[in-house]
């Protein structure tokens, strides 16, 4: 792979600037054009220099006096030149540094959008901090050698000029340029192919550290209760080493090139001196023909290193495109049908699944995926609520996935209403269903904003309902800001059973016809289950309230009894189907599953109790004693 890239990072790098430049034609034409005018005068000015040298200056030291005149024509020109050199500068850096600047943003935006749109299961492949670093470190590399991409071109406009102007003045000062600068470009591309590999490993290692770090600042709970702070640390160190030693690889890599590149101009000007006075005692130039030739070498020095700053970091150019290429080219996205469901019905949705059978992706491309479920089917019919229950691993949250279209079958269909959910567009299936998952997620911000997500139509009215029905009113109004309280990242300032219950608020103040919980309560106290339960099946006669079909993954017997039916799944399959005392008496694996799961809560009540010295309050307890004060 190594090998690869050094011998064709020229011609991807070239292909990297070539899309900057058909993304922002006009900026980069702005900036081209102010380094052709600094290039200009740089040539300008070494003539000028040359003419004051030999027209002013000698003849001056021979007669030994000044032609004031000439001398105040000379400064004139100087300083007009070095005005429009000015110009050029600002024009030139304005322009890359807008363009770069652009580019970055555009992509930031694309490879979000792009997230968005890939299926869930592409980022299970894929790890966090890679995610971060394509977005943030890999679009900025891309994007580094257009700020000295202009001053390049212009260089190059700039050494076209000067050959030409060599070999108006001389053949033989001409040569010395034709030698010199291609040495330069040659050098160049040799520590551009060399460098190519390097790069792309510091940029690797680059997304790697991020993982770590990413993976352990997320894991922060469990790194310190399972006392791995000094594994973990040594896990980043060991990576953090590795990223230090390929840097220092190209530190080191520059550091020998770096001196010759700039000595080669310098070695030209002395080429230039040494031909120049040999041409001089000829005849064949002039003591003003030869001051300019060398001031154009020794100016032209810093303007020809521009090149070598484009073809340096073409390398990391190509090393952080192809990482953004590699997300922008994903597939797997799940396109949204045009179909709506009709706006004007606002009771409960039924949903169908029909012989649906899915399968998870292989994690690598030689692997076989695992099938997760065969031939479900079952209804959730307008206004029930319906239970799924089953062992780990069974499949549940999998049907939860495919419910909210998550992730799409491999064959069967899933209808909401009798439409395939693949048929509806994005907003229509949005506003018809909601997902509570197990894991609340909660954003850094009051619990207002959490709450309404900025949807149209969703005020404090509307918040307050959407609370009450959660049994999440009383906490919140004993927050110290009430609705404005920030709740910190991933709500760290609220209880497990608090983020849930803020978690289905959100839900509901959308007014979702068709409610999927999955297992979302789990970390709520039982009674305080039963009621938000309880809640949502009789909300339907309250005025405003939300109603819903329900499909709940659960767990707890309570939960599971107020279900009007009961569907029982192993292995990916639907096992049996009923209410849940019938399924009691007919189905042995479903009784001693919810046994077992009484009993476990049994004992952890048990536990609670022999361990503490002084029972705590619940959760529900908590609340209405907080709500008192």
């Amino acid at each position: 792979m190594a090998s690869g890239t050094s011998r064709d990072v020229l011609g991807r790098g070239l292909g990297v600037l070539r899309q900057a430049i058909r993304e922002q034609p006009r900026i980069f034409a702005v900036a081209v054009l102010g380094s052709v005018l600094f290039g200009g005068m740089v040539i300008a000015s070494a003539f000028v220099v040359g003419a004051v040298v030999g027209d002013v200056v000698v003849p001056a030291i021979a007669r030994g006096e000044v032609a004031t005149g000439t001398l105040a024509l000379a400064a004139v020109a100087l300083f007009g030149i070095s005005v429009l050199r000015v110009v050029g500068i600002f024009g030139r850096r304005l322009g890359a540094g807008y363009m770069q600047y652009r580019l970055q943003a555009a992509y930031r935006r694309r490879v979000t959008r792009r997230y968005l749109d890939l299926p869930l299961s592409w980022h299970h492949r894929n790890a966090t901090g890679t995610l971060l670093s394509n977005a943030n470190s890999d679009v900025e590399a891309a994007w580094y050698p257009i700020a000295p991409l202009p001053f390049a071109v212009g260089t190059l406009v700039m050494l076209v000029g000067a050959i030409v102007s060599l070999f108006a003045t001389d053949w033989a000062l001409a040569l010395v340029g034709l030698a010199v600068f291609p040495a330069l470009f040659a050098l160049n591309v040799v520590y551009s192919r060399r460098m190519a590999p390097r790069q792309a490993r510091a940029q690797r290692l680059r997304a790697e550290v991020s993982e770590i770090a990413h993976e352990s600042f997320d894991g922060a709970l469990v790194v310190k209760t399972m006392g791995r702070e000094a594994q973990e640390t040594t896990r980043f160190a060991g990576r953090a080493g590795e990223l230090r030693d390929a840097l220092i690889a190209v530190g080191r890599l520059r550091g020998v090139f770096d001196p010759l590149l700039e000595t080669l101009p310098s070695l030209g000007t002395l080429a230039v001196l040494v031909v120049g006075a040999f041409r001089l005692r000829q005849g064949a130039i002039s003591v003003t023909e030869l001051v300019s030739v060398a001031f154009l070498f020794t100016v032209l020095a810093f303007p020809v290193r521009a090149i070598g700053w484009v073809l340096a970091e073409l390398p990391r150019s190509v090393a952080g495109w192809d990482r953004v290429r590699r997300v922008l080219d994903a597939t797997g996205e799940m396109p949204y049908g045009s179909r709506v469901l009709d706006p004007a019905t606002s009771g409960p949705a039924t949903l169908t699944f029909t012989d649906v059978h899915f399968s998870y992706p292989p994690a690598e491309a030689h692997q076989t995926g695992a099938k997760v479920l065969g031939a479900v089917g079952f209804t959730v019919p307008a206004g029930r609520t319906v239970a799924l229950v089953g062992p780990t691993g069974a499949g549940k949250s999998t049907i939860a996935s495919l419910a909210v279209r998550l992730v799409d079958p491999d064959s069967g269909t899933v209808e909401l209403d009798g439409v395939d959910v693949r048929d509806l567009t994005a907003a229509s299936l949005a506003s018809t269903v909601a997902l509570v998952a197990q894991v609340p997620f909660v954003f850094d911000d009051t619990v207002r904003a959490n709450i309404a997500l900025d949807r149209p139509g969703i005020d404090d009215e509307v918040v307050w309902a959407a609370l009450r029905l959660a049994e999440a009113d009383g906490f919140v109004a004993a927050l110290p800001d009430g609705l404005d309280t920030m709740v910190g990242e991933r709500g760290t300032s609220l209880s497990g059973g608090q983020r849930q219950r803020l978690t289905l608020a959100r839900a509901l103040a959308g007014s979702p016809r068709l409610l999927v919980l999955d297992d979302a309560t789990s970390a709520v106290d039982p009674r305080v289950e039963a009621a938000i339960l309880a809640g949502l099946r009789s909300s339907a006669g309250e005025p405003g309230a939300p109603v819903a079909s329900i499909l709940v993954v659960a767990y707890r017997r309570a939960t599971i009894a107020l279900a009007d039916e009961v569907i029982y799944v192993e292995q990916g399959r639907v096992v049996a189907r009923g209410t849940h005392t019938e399924l009691l008496g007919t189905v042995p694996g479903y009784a001693d599953l919810v046994t077992a799961y009484e009993q476990a809560e049994v004992e952890r009540a048990q536990e609670r109790t022999y361990d503490e010295v002084a029972p705590l309050p619940s959760g529900l307890e908590i609340e209405n004693e907080r709500s008192a004060r």
